[in-house]
């Protein structure tokens, strides 16, 4: 028995992520069948990898985040992490790779903060090629304030605020990523987790705007709310309805929760100055 519980202290101790997650603050609030946790996992798998590769240093990799469910990730994760206000992560990761472009930045935040309250900074930052990489782990709903429509949430879907059915068109989130400018864009749901890693390695080392869309189950709220279930119904739907595609028409890539597809796949990866590139050469022009 006393040989059993050393071994399990050990491979305890010996987790291959401990390094990258703060331990002592779990267990976590995520409820059970959430898809947080394993967005968290495949994104220090990604970066796991690139360190081993030599690709990047983990000791100047930054996150940034903002308020509600998915924000609380910045306080879990063992990087240099700063949890920001409603909205406000996209401006703040902004300072940060202005102060010290040797930074790697990364946002990771909910549909709400990024794309309600935090919308404007998102077209803006995309549309200056900002070199950051912001993620959004998109449920559909307010969280942790409990149950709002978003801005994302599917048209007929229902929340605390709309007991007749959300009418309220939805974001679609790579469309508007890509129209306004990123150079990257991805969307997988938490059941593609080895092809979420590629696009999280592929963003990370990739200079500008880069957008990872992760579709992630909130079984609590939304699911609970439109009737589809638990975490596991949700995981089947995305099993049922994504459909993987590279060069789609994106204005098609709205959700419904209705029977239509989740279209998925990386769907942007272009090359264009980023901003600090740009405002470099404007000042170089302007001397000479």
């Amino acid at each position: 028995m006393a040989g059993i519980k050393s071994i399990r202290a050990e491979s305890a101790v010996a987790h291959p992520y401990d390094k990258y997650l703060r331990t002592e603050r779990f267990p976590h609030i995520f409820c059970a069948g959430c898809g947080i946790g394993t967005v968290m996992n495949v994104f220090v798998e990604a970066v796991d990898d690139l360190e081993r590769e030599g690709k990047i240093e983990a000791k100047n990799l930054v996150i940034v985040s903002g308020i509600g469910c998915s924000g609380r990730v910045a306080g879990y994760l063992r990087f240099a992490s700063f949890h920001t206000t409603h909205g406000g992560a996209i401006p703040f990761a902004t300072g940060l790779k202005l102060a010290n472009p040797n930074l790697t930045v990364v946002v990771i935040s909910g549909d709400g903060d990024l794309v309600a309250i935090g919308g404007n900074h998102f077209i803006h930052a995309a549309r200056r090629n900002v070199d950051i990489n912001v993620v959004c782990i998109n449920n559909f709903i307010y969280g942790m304030t409990g149950g709002q429509v978003g801005p994302t949430t599917p048209l007929g879907t229902y929340a605390s605020t709309t007991p007749y059915g959300n009418y309220e068109i939805p974001f679609n989130l790579p469309h508007l990523a890509a129209s306004s400018g990123a150079v990257y864009v991805a969307r997988w749901t938490t059941l593609h987790m080895h092809r979420l890693k590629d696009s999280f390695k592929e963003s990370l080392l990739k200079p500008g705007y880069c957008f990872v869309e992760v579709i992630s189950p909130c079984p609590e709220l939304f699911a609970r709310y439109s009737k589809i279930g638990k975490g596991l119904d949700m995981m089947k739907y995305f099993q049922q309805y994504s459909v993987v595609e590279e060069n789609p028409d994106l204005s098609k890539a709205g959700i419904d929760f209705k029977g239509g597809n989740i279209l998925c796949g990386k769907f942007v990866d272009r090359d264009r100055p980023d901003f600090l590139a740009t405002m470099r050469e404007f000042v170089k022009k302007s001397l000479e």
